[in-house]
């Protein structure tokens, strides 16, 4: 076993390696940014190295800087976590050429299954089935275009190099294709540096069930069995489980049958996972199921294969890296119940998924539900910690196990109503309706269930008058007073006939919100809400109520759902009145990819005028009104959350 390892990742990834090293006895490196000077891994590590500034190109993706790091610490491998320099064959080439020990599958595994359509070849010939497609060299118009209509409609349009969605349009009319393609080359360019493409059929009703497989140096290859990850939104994975809803033994002895052979075929060392689409429009059967892709890293959902198969993927990396053999055969691999992943983002669900930022001035996860459900939280932020515009906005992944799938996802509703986050928008609200939507929890789910009932998945009810009446009730301070251990604070308002009533302002949504708030005898409070709406609050009740105070803003927690007010300011509204209110600002920070409007310009509403590039994905921002545009940020601006894109003139 190393001694001491270095990690060459970030955030929640790298403090989940750093807990088994520290387990198994080996010292960690951590590497950081500028921007991850105070974070989490940094604190948990042993060393902690800085690597350059907080863009990914300049620190966590420049593997001279990492492998100095290594070398400066004197550690003797490198874990590379998942995303950054995982994937990059290069980047193992160097490692290995510093005498240094890659955690992971050697070079030429990864270029084997790096590029999608050479790795489809590959998987024919080893006798693994695929998606009936084009995965050739040419990429002109017209031939995709005429291979899409060979296919036969509807086709997917996927980046031939990395994952997560980027880079992938799904086409219903060929009328569409040109602009779908050239829109996912845009993408693929930019998040990969590579535009080319494959041609897939689009399966109908498709469901991603993907195999967890592990392999030595020594010719051995198992599999850790399923998990189904087709809870997804653009292409991207919200909820997994393990192991998949609806397998049957027929099923399952093919796919990881396969898998296995996969691994096999490319002389696969370390952790990795076979992704299969299945046509599960007429259930699971072992002929509708086609190889996707293989990433041949650790994955994000790893956690639910631990929780029902009791290993801990990262000791054995560690190990199989180290030189031994895998620490178990397949026959001593079991099953054991049934978990369920959440990964809790902050991004606005109501706004189509959009990133967030923002500082954690409030963050709070369950850590035991009951005796039958148990709960693991992986994360690598606390409470008081940013959220950076420069890096994968995940919080955390809230991981449970039950006995069963019904005890397993009951765990995971009753986690989420449990974690509280105040301080920029998250998926929260959004995770639980999933979680409780009927045809996810009979497990009659596919690829294309979240956008079909996005609208209601994200919706979100307004608040009730209690919960105002909370809010106005934490943000007057009033429960402070009364429970300080200033005795002047409890003074505060005395009057010495009639209660003194405080006066609070709320804004929600745009609207403001005025509410008065009196003391009671006995430590109760009083809330008005207009003259016949009033609530009353035992002193009990007011100082344990789920609510979190945070700079202009008070969040009151009703299950899953964060209400957050703002307290205004009357300074900063003067300001906001000043600055008037023809504009469109930016909902995210990011890159003004593409202008489709310019100065002098007539448009009317919903007209696209910008193309706005963040987390490597595009959005479009259209106008809202009808109006002649006086100023348009141009393209290539890099702007930040809330810049002006667009000025209307007055007209």
């Amino acid at each position: 076993m190393f001694s001491k390892i270095l990690i060459a990742n970030r955030g929640e990834i790298a403090c989940r390696v750093i807990r088994t090293a520290r387990r198994l006895g080996v010292k960690t490196v951590a590497v950081y940014s500028e921007a991850d000077r105070r974070s989490m891994h940094v604190a948990m590590a042993d060393e902690a190295v800085a690597i350059g500034p907080a863009p990914v190109a300049e620190s966590y993706l420049v593997g001279d800087r990492i492998i100095e790091a290594a070398r400066e610490t004197g550690a003797e491998a490198i874990h590379p976590g998942y995303g950054f320099l995982s994937e990059n064959p290069d980047f193992v080439d160097q490692v290995v050429a510093a005498g240094l020990v890659f955690i992971g599958p050697s070079a030429d595994s990864i270029r084997a299954m790096g590029l999608k359509d050479a790795a489809k070849r590959l998987m024919e010939k080893a006798g693994v089935p695929v998606v009936p497609g084009y995965h050739g060299d040419g990429q002109a118009l017209v031939l995709l275009a005429g291979k899409a209509k060979e296919i036969g409609y509807p086709v997917l349009i996927k980046a031939r190099a990395g994952g997560g969605g980027k880079g992938m349009r799904r086409v219903d009319d060929p009328a569409d294709f040109a602009e779908a393609l050239a829109a996912a080359q845009r993408e693929a360019k930019a998040a990969f540096g590579d535009p080319r493409v494959l041609i897939e059929k689009y399966v109908e009703k498709p469901r991603h069930i993907e195999v967890q497989v592990f392999g030595d140096n020594h010719g051995h290859a198992v599999h850790l069995y399923e998990r189904d990850c087709s809870a997804q939104r653009r292409h991207q994975k919200v909820i997994e489980e393990a192991p998949a809803p609806g397998m049957t033994a027929e099923m399952r002895a093919a796919m990881t049958a396969a898998a296995v052979k996969a691994a096999m075929a490319i002389d696969y060392s370390g952790a990795g996972t076979i992704e299969f689409i299945v046509d599960a429009s007429d259930g699971l059967r072992p002929d509708r199921f086609w190889f996707m892709e293989m990433n041949t890293r650790l994955q994000v959902e790893h956690p639910v294969t631990e929780m029902v198969t009791g290993v801990d993927l990262v000791e054995w990396q560690l190990r199989v890296a180290a030189g031994e053999t895998l620490p178990k055969t397949q026959e001593e691999i079991r099953l054991d119940g049934h978990a369920f992943e959440a990964r809790i983002y902050a991004e606005d669900a109501t706004r189509d998924f959009l990133p967030a930022i923002g500082t954690l001035h409030h963050l709070e996860f369950p850590r035991r539900l009951g005796d039958d459900t148990s709960v693991r939280v992986d994360t690598g932020v606390a409470a008081g910690d940013a959220i950076s515009p420069f890096y994968d906005p995940m919080i955390a992944k809230l991981i449970t196990k039950g006995a069963d799938r019904a005890a397993a996802l009951g765990g995971l509703v009753a986690a989420l109503e449990k974690t509280q986050v105040a301080g920029s928008t998250v998926n929260i609200p959004f995770l639980a309706a999933l979680a409780g939507d009927a045809d996810f929890a009979a497990g009659d789910v596919d690829t294309g269930m979240i956008a079909r009932k996005q609208e209601a998945l994200t919706a979100i009810a307004p608040p009730g008058a209690a919960i105002v009446a909370r809010a106005a009730l934490a943000a007057s301070g009033a429960v402070h007073d009364a429970t300080s251990a200033d005795p002047w604070d409890t003074l505060a308002g005395y009057a010495h006939f009639n209660p003194i009533a405080r006066r609070v302002r709320l804004v929600r949504d745009g609207e403001e919100i005025t509410a008065s708030v009196t003391a009671r005898p006995g430590g109760a409070f009083a809330v008005g809400l207009g003259a016949k709406n009033e609530f009353v609050f035992d002193a009990l009740h007011a100082s344990s109520a789920a609510v979190a105070l945070w700079p202009g803003h008070v969040t009151v927690f009703e299950g899953a759902v964060g209400h957050s007010f703002s307290i205004p300011d009357p300074v900063a509204e003067a300001e906001e009145q000043a600055a008037g209110t023809d504009t469109i600002r930016a909902p995210m920070p990011g890159l003004v990819k593409v202008a489709r409007a310019a100065e002098g310009e007539r448009v009317t509403k919903g007209q696209a005028l910008l193309v706005l590039e963040a987390m490597k994905m595009e959005h479009t921002i259209a106008a809202g009104q009808d109006g002649t545009i006086a100023e348009i940020v141009t393209e290539g601006a890099q702007v930040t959350d809330g810049t002006v894109l667009v000025r209307f003139a007055a007209d």
